[in-house]
């Protein structure tokens, strides 16, 4: 066969395996979904409440700032109109491709890529850039715009359009157009302001002289005087994104960077306003004392769910944005209801056992440790309801010295303290009296396992999960507690009959405060609601003259005002087995009552022991005790009484064996290490040792 025959006969082979690779080539990607398109989350993630409504919103993605999905009908038809006419005029007649802009384009040297182009391109990535496609690029271009077309609407693909159009800068999209840089929704957008985006469209990275001109030339219509002020306005600083961000640190919680989309919670934004409110409130009344923070929670007892996170409030903090939920503090008096739980469920107290409310100095591995009560006075024997009540310091150390420290700690962090996580030895008797670091949202959740009758578990910011609860605290001794916290007449002593934590239902509450009064807490329930608030400064300088019942206490009492506002809720039942007796007191240190009892705990009359009833034993000075002599103090003045209770025939003091005279015993100390001694010269009942310098 001829050569030129055999080139003859080749050559449509050889044109069919260029069309076939010229196909293979610009093979479009499989078009997607239109739905799929519409819930891919914009650059932003937002934070919703419980019922949808927005709490707070985060720019996630440092790139790009799209905000969510936009419905055509949701844009202004002017913007759409003008839109259209710029960018594809004949956009309706054409089936992707627009032939006559293709050879216009041809003879003029210039782009004609249609909307459906624009699109397919914004959707693929592999189709290349605008100004930087090749040939085989814009052939593909075209063929994905062509596809589109047979899966999706014309009203779809405008839609896709305009919500993925780059605009100005990383704003992509007319609805963040709109937002960030006219600083109204897509719907509400002036002509003259739907002028300057439509020259942003063709460049968006053009001079603000550029975008004018072309705006003005876009919109004959207009005048370029009202473009000019509109262009300067869209051009110029950034407009914030509307939102009311009522709960930014929780924001910061959940929205992490990289978070995308909506994230649902608990929150009820009607209950997280009236909290931040409420704070507001009282930060502003205690302006003068010294307290710039405060923070707040609300729990569904219920659920375990939380409705309001408050991090933060007052517009004189100088550190808005540490979290108070979440940040340990010193606990103050508000660990005592888990005391007095823990004695009473393993009976060694009951509601109506006496305390001695009377200085104690007891010996620690670091000295001694000499607690005091708030008002630094002592009342004598008092009933666990009035030692509970009226936050007694001193019984409550008594309480601690029967439960025992470990097992007080290992009861805190069954409650929800988890963060009390050292040995008893570390934290030793001041636990009772709130020494622990602890945070709010702790708080919450052990006065939750008391208002539940003992059932603790953890809190929830998910609005549908609800967490188990397991039994962490006896329920008859938890709901005996639960009482003595909703007795006002139990704390008036201390905190008055009008002191701001009595309600017109059932409640009950506690107050806390911090050494130096660097924190204050009032923690409280009803039947449906846990509410705990913290007032201070995140920076640990103290607050001037702010008690219990002064600094955290009315906001607590407003919040729960608020919650039950038109629905009083109903008070607990007791559980089968708490007996209500009928008790007196002997000496008459109380009046008599009725008072409840664990079975079997029940007794007619409390008494004090007698004198003769006591076990003899050394009241001061303590064991271990290091007494230092003044060497410019004439040595009869420096004379140590040794003082003792109980009462037996022939007892008296003997130190280092050597008997002194009288009861109390007054010795002169002299230097050296000394054993002191209680004794009726058969039977040693007491002895301490002390070192002299």
């Amino acid at each position: 066969m001829r050569p030129d025959l055999r080139r003859a006969r080749a050559l449509p082979l050889v044109l069919l395996a260029l069309l076939g690779l010229l196909l293979w080539r610009t093979q479009p990607a499989a078009v997607p979904a239109f739905a799929s398109l519409v819930a891919q989350p914009g650059s932003e993630a937002v934070l919703l409440d419980r019922q949808g409504r927005e709490l707070a919103r985060r720019r996630t993605d440092p790139d790009t700032r799209r905000l969510d999905w936009l419905p055509l009908n949701a844009i202004s038809p002017d913007l759409v109109r003008r839109l259209v006419a710029a960018e594809d005029k004949r956009f309706w007649q054409h089936g992707g491709i627009d032939w006559r802009a293709v050879a216009a384009a041809a003879r003029d040297g210039r782009g004609a890529s249609t909307i459906s182009m624009q699109i397919a391109a914004l959707i693929d990535p592999n189709l290349g850039r605008a100004g930087q496609r090749g040939v085989l690029d814009k052939l593909a271009q075209m063929r994905a715009a062509r596809a589109l077309e047979t899966r999706w609407s014309k009203a779809q693909i405008l839609e896709a359009w305009l919500n993925l159009l780059p605009l100005r800068g990383d704003v992509v999209g007319v609805d963040a157009a709109a937002r960030l840089l006219a600083g109204r929704p897509a719907a509400l957008l002036e002509p003259a302001e739907n002028a300057v985006l439509v020259a942003l469209a063709r460049r968006p990275s053009a001079p603000a002289e550029a975008v004018l001109r072309r705006a003005c030339r876009a919109a004959p219509d207009l005048d370029c005087t009202t473009i000019a002020l509109a262009s300067a306005r869209l051009l110029g600083p950034r407009q914030r994104v509307e939102s009311d961000d009522l709960a930014p640190h929780l924001a910061d919680r959940l929205l992490p960077p990289g978070t995308r989309g909506i994230v649902r919670s608990s929150i009820d934004a009607d209950v997280q306003r009236l909290v931040g409110a409420a704070l507001d409130r009282q930060l502003a009344a205690l302006g003068q004392r010294n307290v710039r923070d405060a923070a707040a929670v609300v729990v569904d007892n219920e659920t375990g769910r939380i409705l309001a996170w408050v991090g933060s409030a007052g517009a004189a903090s100088r550190a808005a944005a540490v979290d108070g939920v979440t940040a340990p503090r010193q606990a103050g008096s508000t660990l005592k209801p888990q005391l007095y739980a823990l004695a009473l469920e393993r009976r060694l107290l009951t509601a109506a056992s006496l305390l001695d409310d009377s200085p104690v100095d007891l010996e620690t591995a670091t000295g001694l440790y000499i607690p005091q009560n708030y008002d630094r006075g002592f009342r004598g024997a008092v009933s666990v309801r009035t030692a509970l009540g009226n936050s007694l310091n001193v019984p409550a150390v008594r309480a601690l010295l029967l439960t025992g420290v470990e097992p007080f700690r290992q009861r805190l962090q069954d409650v929800g303290y988890r963060g009390i996580d050292r040995p008893g030895d570390y934290y030793g008797f001041s636990l009772a009296l709130g020494s622990a670091e602890v945070t709010l949202l702790e708080q919450a959740a052990a006065f939750r396992a008391l208002a539940l009758g003992g059932r603790g578990g953890p809190l929830s910011l998910d609005p549908v999960a609800r967490p188990e609860t397991a039994q962490v605290i006896d329920p008859q001794a938890a709901a005996i507690v639960r009482e003595l916290l909703a007795d006002t007449a139990a704390r008036s002593a201390s905190f008055g009959e009008e002191s701001g934590l009595s309600l017109p239902f059932p409640a009950a509450v506690k107050t806390g405060t911090s050494k130096a009064m660097r924190d204050n807490w009032c923690i409280g329930f009803s039947r449906r609601f846990t509410v705990a608030v913290w007032v201070g400064n995140f920076e640990g300088d103290a607050m001037i003259g702010v008690s219990g019942t002064s600094g955290a206490a009315p906001a607590w009492a407003a919040i729960m005002l608020a919650l039950h506002d038109g629905a009083p809720p109903a008070g607990w039942a007791l559980p089968a087995g708490v007996e209500r007796r009928r008790v007196s007191f002997q000496p008459a240190v109380e009046p008599p009552r009725e008072e409840l009892f664990l079975p079997g705990t029940w007794q007619p009359v409390f008494a004090l022991a007698t004198p003769a009833e006591q076990a003899p034993r050394l009241v001061s000075p303590s064991d271990g005790s290091l007494i230092a002599i003044d060497p410019d103090i004439p040595p009869a003045r420096q004379l140590l009484v040794i003082r003792s209770i109980g009462q037996r025939p022939g007892l008296f003091v003997a130190v280092d064996g050597r008997r002194l005279p009288g009861l109390p015993a007054r010795w002169a100390p002299v230097p050296g290490l000394h054993e002191i001694s209680l004794t009726d010269g058969q039977t040693t009942y007491d002895r301490v040792r002390v070192t002299v310098r």
